[in-house]
């Protein structure tokens, strides 16, 4: 059952992520600007962030099964109605709603941490996160591939298709679990979470630690479709996806981050990512150089990078999960939005810097995000 949710958070997942690998594509078959068209990216970003304050505290009401099912469902729908969108308007607003629905991965995470043992919580948790980032470079790697072969289009209806079918499988085998909440009113669950936010400090650290990296994590993958298209190295779109597929050695280092922040706790994993992150943007940076130097800098930069901020998910949740059981989804809930709203924020920063600063502008807006990470995580040590 683990590894069946670890597929479905991949599938899911990966809806947000294709989009970075065609979005070149998507610039020259509506005939935009590509910084029009990585407002796709940024939509769903942000789509993905409102969806999970909106809808993650839901998990703390209602049956887990009926709810993940519907949610994949419209999120099915959705993918296709992007599919047909004749110009960039209603794409970007279509990015969004898929955004805003294929919340199932924040759903899934609390779920699966009230089913087991405290003490096995970081492997189960970095399990479902390697699902995750399966999903991530997979979506890149196939997007952009079918994006060169068959246009800006076909992923998208690969994507609505790959939804629909996990959400029958789930309808028939995902366990049926109480809510521990019950009843609570929806406007209530809502304000929980912002309430949490305001009251539990280690929640607070958390959702700063994560809104760093992540944003330097879309930052530079952002940054890199228009790196990789540009006249640095003339590649095509599918080169974005297949340097995602180079990192899926992150999805093994996730489930050991997790046996170590159960070891170590999350704290130790924390300082050793936020440094990572730091060395990435210093390997990063000799990307711009491009030929095959660049090109190997790349591959091991977003390697580093990916395993840092992946492992950092891990300790962050961990933390967060034994603050209050009955409360997971909505403590997930602000977790993950102040994630995505910094993860939305650094895609955003990158399409900004990237035109007046080049490749130089997206690396140094990485190490900025890491120092205050690590800025803040050393204060708190002392």
């Amino acid at each position: 059952m683990v590894l069946l949710l670890a597929v479905a958070c991949g599938v899911a997942v990966g809806n947000i992520y294709f989009p970075q690998a065609i979005s070149p594509l998507i610039a020259t078959g509506l005939r935009v600007p590509p910084d029009t068209a990585a407002l796709v990216v940024t939509a769903a970003q942000f789509g993905y962030a409102a969806g999970i304050l909106l809808l993650v505290p839901l998990g703390d009401r209602f049956r887990h099964r009926p709810l993940i099912v519907t949610l994949l469902g419209v999120t099915g729908v959705s993918l296709f109605a992007a599919s047909g969108a004749p110009g960039p308007a209603p794409l970007i607003a279509a990015s969004a709603l898929v955004g805003v629905v294929t919340v199932v991965a924040p759903l899934i995470a609390p779920m699966a941490a009230g089913l087991v043992s405290e003490d096995r919580r970081g492997a189960v948790t970095g399990t479902l996160l390697a699902g995750s980032i399966g999903g991530m470079l997979l979506s890149r790697a196939v997007g952009g591939a079918l994006g060169e072969w068959l246009g800006w289009r076909a992923p998208y209806l690969l994507a609505g298709a790959a939804s629909l079918l996990i959400a029958a499988i789930l309808a028939r085998t995902l366990p049926t679990t109480a809510p521990p909440a019950g009843r609570q009113p929806y406007p209530a669950l809502l304000a929980a979470s912002l309430r949490l936010l305001r009251t539990e400090p280690e929640l607070r650290r958390s959702c700063f630690y994560q809104a760093t990296v992540f944003g330097a994590f879309t930052a530079v993958w952002t940054g890199a479709a228009l790196l990789l298209t540009g006249p640095a190295y003339g590649l095509g779109a599918q080169a974005v996806g297949l340097l995602a597929l180079v990192n899926i050695a992150t999805m093994l280092a996730t489930p050991a981050a997790g046996r170590q922040v159960d070891r170590r706790g999350s704290d130790a994993v924390n300082l050793v990512c936020f440094l990572a992150v730091l060395v990435s943007a210093a390997v990063l940076a000799l990307g711009g150089r491009g030929g095959a130097v660049g090109l190997a800098a790349l591959v091991a930069g977003t390697l580093l990078l990916d395993v840092a901020m992946q492992s950092g998910m891990v300790a962050n949740q961990v933390r967060i999960w034994a603050l209050r059981p009955e409360a997971r989804s909505r403590l997930n809930t602000a977790y993950m939005v102040c994630a995505f709203l910094g993860g939305g924020l650094g895609s955003w920063a990158a399409t900004r810097a990237y035109p007046h600063l080049g490749w130089p502008g997206v690396t140094g807006l990485v190490a900025v995000l890491a120092t205050a990470g690590l800025a803040r995580h050393l204060l708190r040590e002392k």
